[in-house]
């Protein structure tokens, strides 16, 4: 029989600390009524000092998994989306991994700026569908807080932090993840990114000067892409699911821009209360966005079992692309002594990291630092 995808956990994590408009007001050259205006956005969440997109990640994870009756064991894979991940190397999503307990799950991040959740969902939806793994978490989490020009009132009205997450599992129910899609157009690379950091422009002082270690964007340039590209995916995956526009009960846009999501409504000719939006609370956190929206679509009963849903989403690349899910899974009610069982357990799996450390300090003394063999021989 076929194997279907189905999304059977869902929990977010955001920082305590809420910077309104405001507040912005304060530091930055704008004002409450100038950013509404433009943007929808009335308040972000940013991240405090020991607030991370790995501990974001694990929050959202724990909270997900929580809605199932998976153990940690059970999880085959994470992948974690992220434009802000906590290293270069090693992956976000093996820190995760190694937090939540999934020993045996493989873990890699996921580099698609704001599409990089819809991205991660179809992979391991189509991994799940030919039989290579059974379950997975996929993770959408950012600090983008932490990479944005506090004097840039063009990008730092726009920006908050936070995750969401999902459990995807392997069901011979027909329904789930329907149909993805997932596209790319390169040459608008320069119009939303991090200049320096990478190999092409590693960090010098030079770079600092320049701020380009921050968000750099051509607002009007992508403005222009995003308004085109999210009607277009979301009628490209509604077609190839077999579903017509109008028997949408739900769209989940990317959460941008205010003005942007209307412009989606009218390109599909919907009204704007077929679409979720909460962007005004949390802002633009990127790969965070959609499976945040998807968290609090579902506790304010906006999607429930046999709903057809389309997330759609664009960002930095370019990228863009979008997912048709008919949603099956009931809501579970999980008690509070399971609740507290799950906690308790979560603190076994970090005990186990420390004690899988000193187990490597401890052989790194008895055999030393070298490896038998050629002593020319090194490894990096």
């Amino acid at each position: 029989m076929p194997t279907y995808a189905h999304i059977t956990g869902w929990g977010m994590a955001v920082p305590e600390r809420i910077m309104t408009n405001d507040d912005l007001a304060k530091i930055v050259d704008t004002s409450d009524e100038w950013i509404v205006s433009r943007t929808g956005i009335r308040e972000r969440r940013i991240a405090g000092d020991k607030e991370t997109t790995a501990s974001l990640a694990t929050k959202a994870a724990f909270r997900a998994l929580d809605r199932t009756d998976l153990h940690p064991h059970d999880i085959d894979m994470v992948i974690v989306a992220t434009a802000t991940p906590e290293h270069l190397f090693p992956a976000t999503a093996c820190l995760v991994q190694d937090a939540i307990g999934a020993i045996n799950a493989g873990a890699f991040d996921l580099s698609a700026a704001c599409s990089g959740f819809i991205y991660g969902v179809s992979l391991a939806s189509e991994a799940i569908r030919g039989g290579a793994i059974r379950n997975a978490v996929v993770i959408g989490s950012e600090t983008l807080s932490r990479f944005i020009d506090w004097d840039d009132r063009e990008t730092c009205i726009l920006f908050g932090d936070g995750a969401g997450a999902i459990v995807l599992q392997a069901s011979e129910r027909p329904g789930g993840i329907l149909a993805s899609v997932m596209r790319a157009d390169g040459s608008g690379g320069n119009l939303l990114s991090i200049p320096a950091g990478g190999s092409r422009r590693p960090a010098t002082v030079e770079t600092v000067h320049k701020k380009q270690h921050y968000i750099q964007m051509n607002g009007r340039e992508v403005f222009r892409f995003a308004t085109r590209v999210m009607a277009d995916a979301t009628r490209q995956v509604a077609e190839k699911a077999r579903l017509r526009i109008e028997d949408l009960s739900i769209i989940i846009p990317h959460q941008a821009n205010r003005r942007i999501i209307e412009a989606a409504a009218r390109g599909l000719d919907l009204p704007m209360d077929r679409f979720f939006v909460n962007l005004d609370r949390y802002g633009n956190t990127s790969s965070a966005s959609i499976p945040m929206a998807v968290v609090e679509a579902v506790e304010a009963g906006r999607i429930t079992p046999g709903s057809r849903v389309v997330m759609v989403g664009f960002g930095a690349g370019l990228t863009w692309g979008a997912l048709a899910v008919e949603w099956v899974a009931p809501e579970r009610k999980i008690s509070q002594a399971k609740r507290q069982q799950r906690r308790l357990r979560a603190r076994f799996w970090g005990l186990r990291s420390v004690y899988r450390r000193f187990v490597r300090w401890i052989e790194g003394l008895i055999f030393g630092a070298h490896v038998p063999g050629d002593e020319n021989d090194r490894f990096s």
